[in-house]
């Protein structure tokens, strides 16, 4: 059946795939939203009616396969989106265990270290058969409200955290140990009022003292609840730095534990690029310069590497301004060099109808300059 693009709801679903109208090309799966961009980048491609033999509908309800029958082979470009949509639940899940988990210790009942170790075993196991769609859902999760604060930033922080643990190849026991530790490194800040760590002005000096104790906090409460020494100390010394300039205890570069050093380059890395009551989020590619500068030497320099070689100087998920003109989104990373990420060229189609990725390269096309929110229309 055929639907005008016009007519199309943002937001909506369709009951089965959605073509365009040669029924080459998917354009979105049963599970996909069609949302105010796509619609907006069909009339740009000179759409005016898409296929489908499915029905609009303003909720995704998942089709039975009728009796004796399979479901359809999909397209790359459907199994692609597929995948968007298996790593947009997986954060969320997550996001809501952690949002119980804190929840339950705000409350003093201790976490339930195996119930843990098994959640971030299931986010390792996504990560390690691809990462690449998990770093597209955090690119693009929106603006944060004070309720979730805390929240988001343990979920991002943890899923980054991983990420460098991957790469530094940790083995499976170290990196689930690492990942809970991640998940458990602001449970000083569960003692603080909202009001301290979500202040928008400048902090007065009870405040400041406040945060500056929140990483002894943790220590005491996880120490409360019999969880591993790697772990509570992670929530110590989160804030140390290589230079000694950190806190509580200004220890230096050789006397911090790994899982600390890990978390605290994920942790900054996430404040920068994403929204805070006092500032505004930098772009991935101002967030990884800030980091590769480690003014002062306060983050170690293979932890460093370690992120830039897993997200590229250019992070997955980040829109961009290409040297022939073009508007992309990076969509992986080049392992041999993390200045030239592969991109998804915007709008832009191979001949035979799927979506065109090309390889950047320093003789070749470059990306010019990251791009913002506004230039993408």
């Amino acid at each position: 059946m055929e639907y005008e693009v016009k007519d199309l709801a943002p937001e909506s679903f369709f009951s089965q795939s959605v073509y365009l109208p040669d029924r080459q090309f998917v354009i979105a799966a049963p599970e996909m939203a069609i949302t105010a961009a796509m619609k907006s980048i069909l009339q740009e491609w000179g759409f005016r009616t898409v296929l489908s033999e499915g029905e609009p509908r303003e909720d995704y309800s998942p089709e039975e396969i009728p009796a004796g029958g399979s479901a359809p082979i999909a397209p790359k470009e459907s199994v692609d989106a597929e995948q968007l949509k298996k790593a947009e639940v997986l954060y969320m899940n997550f996001q809501r265990y952690v949002e119980s988990l804190f929840a339950q210790m705000s409350l003093n009942n201790p976490p339930q270290l195996n119930e843990m170790a098994e959640k971030i075993k299931d986010l390792c196991d996504a990560i390690r058969k691809d990462r690449r769609y998990l770093l597209r859902v955090l690119r693009n999760a929106g603006p944060e409200t004070e309720q979730n604060y805390l929240t988001s930033h343990t979920v991002r922080s943890t899923i980054l955290a991983i990420i460098i643990g991957s790469y530094l190849k940790l083995t499976s026991h170290r990196l689930i140990e690492m990942g809970v530790a991640a998940m458990l490194h602001e449970a000083g800040m569960l003692r603080l009022q909202s009001r301290v760590y979500m202040n928008k002005g400048a902090l007065s000096r009870d405040e400041q003292k406040a945060i500056l104790s929140h990483p002894i906090l943790g220590f005491n409460v996880l120490k409360s609840f019999n969880l591993p020494l790697s772990v509570t100390i992670a929530a110590l010394e989160h804030h140390e730095r290589e230079n000694g300039e950190g806190y509580p205890r200004r220890l230096t570069g050789d006397k911090i534990s790994l899982y600390s050093k890990i978390i605290a380059v994920a942790c900054t890395y996430e404040a920068l690029t994403n929204n805070r009551p006092y500032k505004e989020a930098k772009d991935g590619f101002a967030g990884m310069l800030d980091l590769l500068k480690n003014e002062g030497k306060q983050y170690d320099d293979t932890v460093i590497r370690a992120l830039v070689f897993s997200l590229s100087i250019y992070p997955i998920g980040l829109y961009v301004l290409l040297s022939n003109g073009k508007k992309g989104q990076v969509v992986d990373v080049n392992p041999e060099n993390p200045r030239y990420p592969m991109v998804q060229l915007l709008g832009v189609q191979t001949p035979d109808g799927k979506t065109k990725i090309l390889e950047t390269s320093q003789g070749g096309i470059h990306i010019v300059r990251p791009l913002v929110r506004d230039e993408l229309g």
